[in-house]
């Protein structure tokens, strides 16, 4: 073999599993179309936000990268939802795009056993395996300029490049973002191949010349004082870049008239555009069409660097012709004369339903073959991110002959992501929130490390540096709790009152005193949360075999055998989070896999 894996795709997926792959101990290509795009930031330069913050803290707490890449190219840092309870607050920051390209870039290039290869991958090679289902295994890939590569494991994270097409007004070009040729060949190979692939559409603002607005029109946003999103100790010595504000504008009923009077020009309602959009993230014409009683809408300028004055318009996401974009963007206050740097546009692409994945984000239909990020129907950096992780450390575990490594719904966000993905399916890009997880009390940002560290001890991601520090961290939290019971310090109180109520908590870090005072002031919710979490673990402890022929178990309706093919989930509790899936199915299952 040339690789034990090769990984498809540079984005926030990408990065994540080769990193994760060659970091421990396999020979891993990144192919991507080019090199010197890796780790853009797409659409809107920031990471983090309600719940995608915890998912960040939470790969880094797994020995991932994207905490670290942040934390070194941040302009702007804000605790989200801080007036509202701990389960819903998130660390949120604004980056300087081409910073966060270079380091990321960097960090590839700094890790040994990964290689970068410019090609484009329009087939995979694949050969037969054994199996109770006899599926063909990947052995390796085909690119656009003829050359067959051999690996052990494959791991697909094209991002919005497989086969896509982006749209302004009337103008439409195989693209994946805007002036980037799309990835052609691929997604028709896997439609060849019987793989289920749909279509999807997403899209992003215009970006404007900073020195063309009016700010003094606007509410200015200055963020918090920065904090790290990494857990990592050696980055906390290192000085943030210097910290801009954001501003905040709104549409208005000119704005809306305008886009309605050219709504027939839009792609997005002419029908060109096929693929499922957001719900939750619409565009400015999708806002105006659906919230027709609405007379404004939010705008953010945002900045996309300290290297520019491009900012961007969060908020005005649209496909319409770039002369109606003009003409809506210079109806919005403060932006009257704004010189439009890149027009917005629509992008659809192909992406794989993932109900045909296993919670390893391994094909049900081709052994060895991964997928992961925007091809999987997800939307962020995040939650690519965090997908892409997952896929590298299982793609080592299936060559080293091991059982695959899932996070259940209670023990990260990125388990109730995968376990979203693969259970139900998407028909629309998915987005992780807050309230899509049950236990987020238990899965605040700041205690990213304290679930999950000790996995990535175990899977060989964290080194002994780091691993030391993680302890004398636990010996710490340890030490302040007892002193806190010792001083019998009453309920309700704040961190920072504790130094001067107890004095030998001074030498203490403030996020350490946090940490400990919130864990305690929701004492009663956490051990609640953590009770009904292990009720349903032991669902999730009962093995069902994927290859279950369902159309032969008897008591099971058509419906419950329909979706049960459809999933063929490998627990228990998997079948039961599938919808449609009753009570008495459950039981019916539980039988079946005692006799398995």
């Amino acid at each position: 073999m040339d690789y034990d894996c090769i990984v498809i795709g540079g984005g926030h997926a990408g990065i994540e599993a080769s990193l994760a792959v060659s970091r421990m101990g396999f020979k891993c290509l990144l192919i991507t179309q080019n090199p010197d795009r890796i780790g853009i930031l797409s659409c809107n330069p920031a990471v983090g936000g309600l719940s995608k913050g915890n998912m960040v803290r939470e790969v880094d707490a797994l020995g991932g990268e994207i905490g670290k890449l942040i934390d070194k190219t941040m302009i702007q840092f804000r605790i989200l939802n801080r007036s509202r309870g701990p389960a819903v607050q998130a660390p949120r920051a604004q980056a300087d795009k081409m910073a966060y390209q270079a380091a990321a870039r960097s960090a590839l290039e700094a890790q040994a056993g990964l290689n970068i290869m410019m090609d484009t991958v329009v087939d995979f090679l694949t050969g037969e395996t054994s199996g109770a289902q006899g599926i063909p295994c990947v052995q390796g890939v085909v690119t656009g300029r003829g050359h067959k590569i051999s690996s052990r494991t494959v791991i697909l994270a094209a991002g919005t490049f497989m086969e896509g097409k982006i749209f302004i007004g009337e103008y439409e070009a195989p693209e994946g973002r805007l002036g980037e040729a799309a990835a052609l060949g691929l997604g028709q190979n896997l439609r060849r191949r019987g793989f289920p692939v749909g279509r999807l559409k997403t899209g992003t603002p215009a970006r404007v010349d900073a020195s063309s607005i009016d700010f003094s029109a606007m509410e200015k946003q200055d963020g918090d004082e920065p904090e790290h999103f990494s857990y990592d100790e050696d980055l906390k010595s290192a000085v943030f870049l210097p910290q801009v504000p954001c501003w905040a504008t709104f549409t208005n009923l000119e704005t809306h008239d305008i886009i309605r009077k050219n709504i027939s020009r839009s792609p997005l309602y002419g029908g060109k555009i096929t693929g499922t959009g957001a719900r939750y993230c619409p565009s400015v014409e999708d806002k105006v069409m659906r919230f027709p009683n609405r007379d404004r809408h939010h705008v953010f300028i945002e900045p996309e660097g300290l290297y520019t004055n491009e900012v961007y318009l969060n908020g005005l996401s649209c496909s319409l012709p770039e002369d109606v974009q003009a003409d809506f963007i210079h109806s919005v206050r403060g932006l009257e004369k704004a010189i439009i740097v890149r027009p917005a546009y629509a992008v659809e692409y192909d992406y794989l339903d993932p109900l045909d994945l296993y919670p390893s984000l391994e094909s049900k239909r081709l052994s060895g073959f991964f997928s992961a990020g925007q091809t999987n129907g997800s939307s962020g950096y995040e939650e690519a991110a965090a997908q892409g992780l997952m896929a590298g450390i299982n793609a080592v575990l299936k060559m080293r002959g091991e059982a695959p490594f899932v996070l259940g719904r209670a023990e990260a966000y990125i388990g109730v992501l995968v376990d979203d993905l693969t259970t139900q399916g998407t028909k629309e890009p998915y987005r992780m929130f807050t309230s899509r997880a049950e236990h987020r009390l238990v899965l605040r940002h700041d205690t990213a490390d304290t679930r999950l560290l000790p996995k990535a001890r175990e899977l060989g991601l964290i080194n002994d540096t780091r691993w030391e520090r993680f302890q004398k961290k636990l010996e710490g939290l340890e030490a302040i709790q007892e002193l806190l019971k010792e001083k019998k310090v009453s309920l309700p109180f704040e961190s920072e009152e504790l130094p001067v109520r107890i004095p030998e908590l001074s030498s203490w870090p403030k996020e350490w005193l946090e940490r400990v005072c919130l864990d305690m002031k929701y004492a009663g919710y956490i051990e609640k949360e953590k009770r009904t979490a292990a009720k349903f673990g032991k669902l999730d402890a009962v093995k069902i075999s994927p290859d279950t022929d369902y159309s032969s178990v008897l008591g099971l309706s058509s419906e419950a055998k329909e979706k049960l093919k459809a999933v063929r989930p490998i627990t228990l509790g998997q079948a039961a989070r599938i919808p449609g899936i009753r009570q008495g199915d459950i039981a019916i299952l539980m039988m079946l896999s005692k006799k398995q």
